[in-house]
């Protein structure tokens, strides 16, 4: 009878967002599971998760920000290395994907021969979005995006991550924080690719 109860409903209604958008491949951080059903706190939130987790539904990773995962996706997906690149300058990805700092083992679903490549995160304008300064980012590459995917793009001759938007039919760059302003490019713009997963690691030896 407790799953007819409005927070039994309420708590099927977070699986399925937690599911749909694991599936997506980027699953959501707590104060976006908030947000999305307009919960008063993220205590709140946070406790249908870690109750997902009681009931087997969810996998919990500590220490990372977007560390939820589905039971399935953990026991029965096989770990494929991703190259991790440093600072990537125009024209040269195809040469570092070659010539990586390392790789990092993926356990993530993706189409057959989408590549997948993963950056460290400099700079604060993406901690709004659960983004922080050390962060590795998963990327599927690819050259187009939907407006609101977050993405990496070449911004004179650097890797960027921000936020993509079309404004007026015009793409830009938008950061995750106040204090920095959008990227309005004057020319084309390059994507990369589109950030599927965000890693952070309390030991800083995540390197094969």
């Amino acid at each position: 009878m407790a799953s007819r109860t409005p927070k039994g409903q309420t708590r099927r209604q977070v699986f399925r967002f937690m599911r749909d958008r694991i599936t997506d491949g980027l699953p959501p951080t707590v104060r976006e599971v908030q947000e999305a059903f307009a919960f008063k706190s993220v205590q709140t939130a946070r406790e249908h998760l870690e109750n997902l987790v009681k009931d087997g539904k969810l996998v919990k990773t500590s220490g990372i920000s977007r560390g939820y995962r589905l039971p399935d996706e953990i026991d029965l997906l096989p770990q494929a290395p991703v190259p991790l690149l440093g600072s990537v300058q125009a024209g040269q990805l195809t040469e570092a994907i070659e010539d990586p700092d390392g790789y990092i083992g993926v356990q993530q679903p993706h189409p057959p021969g989408k590549e997948l490549f993963a950056l460290k995160v400099r700079g604060y304008s993406m901690i709004n979005a659960g983004i922080l300064p050390g962060d590795i980012v998963i990327v599927r590459r690819q050259e187009t995006a939907n407006s609101g995917d977050i993405v990496v793009a070449m911004v004179e001759e650097e890797a960027t991550v921000k936020r993509f938007r079309i404004v007026k039919g015009r793409p830009q760059l938008h950061p995750e924080n106040e204090e920095f302003s959008p990227i309005i490019p004057k020319g084309e713009l390059r994507l990369l690719g589109k950030v599927i997963e965000v890693r952070r690691y309390l030991d800083s030896m995540v390197l094969s």
